[in-house]
C-alpha cells in the first residue's frame, strides 16, 4: 500500500492553522466569512491537482469532480467534509504539535503545562502506541473536526487523479460549512452534488462506520417578565432570570442531562442562557435516537413552560422547537448496500469495521433524509470540540486507504 502519512500531515497541519469557527448568530451562508478562506484554498488545490467541475456556490460549498476512468460506469459516489470548526472553544491561532511514535505516556501542552493527556483521560490513545499523534499547543482545539477528514479527501482524490489506471467511477467531492451549527447541507446541496450515495469523512476511531445517529431538534425558550425599580418592586417585580432558573431546575438531570446519560439515552441541553430580569432567553438542543423520544423530550419542555407560566400569569413563557436533523438509520435500514460496501472497503484495506450508534450528527444524517443515502467514516478523531483534541496521523492513513477501495468497488458495481 502507498504511503500517505507525509502528505496527510501537511495538509493537516496547512488547514487547521486556518480559524474556521462558525457561528450561530451568523445570517449568511457560510455563518462567517473566515470560513470561505480555507474554501478557496480548497478551490485553487483542487484545480491544480486536476480535478474538474470545481467551484464555490453562493452557500459556500466547495464541489469538485474526479471523472471516471470505468466507461460504463453508472452510479455517482461522493466525499464530503467540512470546513467549519466548533464555535465553543478557543479556535484562532491553532499551534499544531506532532508527537512521533507514540510511547503511551503523557503528553504535555506547550501553551497549557498543568494540562495532560494520557490513555486514562482518552482510553483509545492507549491503543495508538507508536503512532504519531497531533494536538493542539493546550491554548486552542485542534480542529482535526473535521480537517481530518478534508485531508483524507484531498489525499485520496489527489492519488486517484495521478493513477488514471486505477478503476473508478465518477467522484463528486464536496466540502461544506457550518456543519457544527446545523447548517451544513443547503437546501440546493443534494441536487448539486449529483450522487447517488455519498460518505462524510467525520468520524472517530479506526474502522468506525456510522449509520445510526442522534435524532435533533433545537428548542428556545423566550421569558418575558415585568420589570420595575427594585425600590418599589414588592409584590409587582416579575423576573425572567428566575423563572429561567425554574425551567432549568424542572428538568431532571439526573435522567437527562448530557453529563449522565449514555448509550441510547437522549438528553435536554442548555446551552446558553442570556438575558435580564427584564427578559432572558434559553437555548436548549435536545437528542434522541427514536422519533417518540424526541418528541417526549419536547413535550417535557413545553409542560414545564406551561406550569411556571400558570404559577406566574403575569410572565409570558414561549417554548419554540424547531427540527435539525433525524436519525439517518431509518433511510439507511431500508437499504445497507452503502453501509455494506464501505464495510468491505474497509476489509480490503485491512481494517476490521465496526458500528456503534454515534450520539451526534452528521451531514449526512441530512443527506440521507433528502434522499442522498451518508454514511460516515472514521477518521480518528478524539477528544474533539476542545484543549485535548487529538489525532493519529496513522488512522488518517487508513481512512484514506479505505477510500481508494471505496472508489475501485463502487466502480465493480
Amino acid at each position: 500500500m502507498p504511503d500517505f502519512i507525509r502528505d496527510l500531515e501537511e495538509r493537516l497541519l496547512r488547514y487547521v492553522a486556518i480559524d474556521t469557527q462558525s457561528d450561530e448568530t451568523g445570517k449568511t451562508s457560510p455563518s462567517t466569512e473566515r470560513q470561505l478562506v480555507l474554501s478557496r484554498l480548497l478551490v485553487e488545490e483542487l484545480r491544480e491537482i486536476g480535478a474538474v467541475e470545481v467551484e464555490l456556490t453562493d452557500y459556500g460549498t466547495v464541489l469538485a469532480t474526479l471523472p471516471a476512468t470505468v466507461p460504463d460506469s453508472r452510479q455517482v459516489m461522493g466525499w464530503l467534509a467540512h470546513v467549519d470548526t466548533a464555535p465553543g472553544f478557543a479556535a484562532s491561532g491553532v499551534k499544531p504539535q506532532v508527537h512521533r511514535g507514540y510511547d503511551g505516556g503523557a503528553i504535555r501542552f506547550p501553551e497549557a503545562p498543568d494540562l495532560v493527556l494520557d490513555p486514562e483521560i482518552s482510553p483509545y490513545l492507549g491503543q495508538r502506541i507508536g503512532d504519531d499523534i497531533v494536538t493542539a499547543s493546550g491554548r486552542t482545539l485542534l480542529g482535526a473536526d473535521d480537517k481530518a477528514g478534508i485531508a483524507i479527501v484531498m489525499t485520496a482524490a489527489h492519488h486517484l487523479l495521478r493513477h488514471p489506471d486505477l478503476p473508478r467511477g465518477r467522484i463528486r467531492l464536496a466540502f461544506t460549512p457550518d456543519e457544527e451549527i446545523g447548517r451544513g447541507v443547503h437546501a440546493r446541496l443534494p441536487g448539486d452534488l449529483g450522487a447517488d450515495f455519498a460518505y462524510t469523512l467525520d468520524g472517530a476511531e479506526r474502522g468506525e462506520i456510522v449509520y445510526e445517529t442522534f435524532s435533533a431538534d433545537a428548542a428556545v425558550v423566550t421569558i418575558t417578565g415585568v420589570p420595575i425599580h427594585t425600590g418599589q418592586a414588592r409584590g409587582k417585580l416579575v423576573n425572567a432570570l428566575h423563572l429561567a432558573a425554574k425551567v432549568l431546575s424542572l428538568i431532571p438531570q439526573a435522567t437527562m442531562a448530557p453529563e449522565t446519560t449514555d448509550g441510547r439515552d437522549g438528553f435536554i441541553h442548555a446551552y446558553e442562557l442570556t438575558g435580564t430580569a427584564a427578559a432572558a432567553e434559553l437555548k436548549f438542543i435536545l437528542r434522541d435516537f427514536e422519533r417518540d423520544g424526541l418528541a417526549a423530550k419536547g413535550a417535557l419542555l413545553r409542560q414545564i413552560c406551561e406550569t411556571i407560566q400558570a404559577g406566574e400569569p403575569r410572565a409570558k413563557l414561549d417554548c419554540r422547537i424547531t427540527p435539525e436533523y433525524r436519525n439517518m438509520r431509518y433511510w439507511l435500514e431500508d437499504d445497507m448496500t452503502p453501509v455494506d460496501l464501505v464495510r468491505e472497503a474497509c476489509r480490503r484495506a485491512k481494517v476490521e469495521p465496526f458500528s456503534i450508534p454515534i450520539r451526534g450528527g452528521t451531514d449526512g444524517s441530512r443527506l440521507t433524509e433528502k434522499g442522498v443515502p451518508t454514511p460516515n467514516i472514521f477518521t480518528g478523531m478524539q477528544m474533539i470540540h476542545g484543549p485535548l483534541e487529538w489525532i493519529s496521523l496513522q488512522d488518517m492513513e487508513a481512512a484514506t486507504h479505505v477510500c481508494l477501495a471505496l472508489a475501485e468497488l463502487a466502480a465493480q458495481r
